[in-house]
């Protein structure tokens, strides 16, 4: 089972690859892929008090995978996103792979996600806000990109307290 030394790190190349979809014949590898994800998670959230969300390739699992775990867990297989709304919000955004360090984006405030879930049975979500912004976050590290690749200046860029 991974860790949280088995979080991939700023720095790490593959954090900036563009991951494959999960083929349904991978479905059964995602139940172990989700247990991972949700113990790194939960290590994180323990030590550094924030995490609500990871991303599989930020364990260098490099497919489409995002798994949220708020009130409940929910795995995002092959999401899309769209619908994005065009009123944007700024924040102070966060991120497992450099857990001390804090980046001020700009997000749009709802969007619409499709997804398989753990039973390959497609999904929609519309999301606003909080939500809205977390999953935006997660899916840019599918496609290779960090908040710190999204700060709105040079001078987006803060220690967390």
């Amino acid at each position: 089972m991974k860790n949280m030394d088995d979080m991939l790190l700023l720095g790490d190349p593959r954090l900036y690859e563009t991951c494959e979809p999960v083929l349904r014949e991978e479905l059964p590898l995602v139940k172990d892929w989700v247990a991972d994800m949700d113990n790194v998670m939960k290590q994180i959230r323990e030590r550094y008090h924030f995490g609500r969300a990871i991303a599989a390739p930020q364990l260098g699992i490099m497919k489409r995978l995002i798994y949220m775990n708020i009130d409940k867990p929910v795995v995002f297989i092959n999401p899309e996103l769209d619908d994005l709304s065009d009123e944007k919000f700024e924040l102070w955004d966060d991120c497992m792979s450099f857990p001390n360090l804090l980046v001020k984006v700009s997000r749009h405030r709802s969007l619409t996600i499709t997804y398989l879930d753990e039973n390959w049975q497609r999904q929609q979500w519309r999301m606003t806000d909080d939500l809205s912004e977390l999953l935006q976050h997660e899916y840019d590290h599918l496609d290779g990109i960090l908040c710190t690749m999204r700060a709105i200046d040079e001078k987006s860029f803060k220690w967390r307290p």
